[in-house]
């Protein structure tokens, strides 16, 4: 069996960032990898969506749990939500 691994936004293509999931969520896992691009089509049409579905302000980001491999959406309310949990990448060993 193959195992899946995601480090790109399969809707935009740009890396995913490692976030780390806030201590009093129900995410599971220490850290998920997310999609923090602004100009990307599934962050972007969620706004229209979410307005048009749910009759609230708020979007969506690709969301990525590498322990169990589910994706879904992380929600969020404005484009700089959830960004203070972005843990600051530090670069492949191997590259240094």
């Amino acid at each position: 069996m193959t195992e899946k691994h995601l480090d790109t936004c399969p809707h935009c293509g740009e890396k995913l960032k490692h976030w780390a999931t806030p201590p009093d969520s129900t995410w599971g896992g220490e850290n998920h990898l997310v999609c923090f691009n602004d100009a990307c089509p599934y962050f972007q049409k969620g706004w229209q969506w979410m307005a048009e579905h749910y009759e609230v302000r708020a979007s969506y980001r690709f969301r990525y749990d590498p322990i169990n491999g589910s994706t879904g959406p992380l929600p969020v309310w404005s484009a700089f939500a959830m960004r203070e949990w972005i843990v600051e990448d530090e670069g492949d060993p191997e590259e240094q």
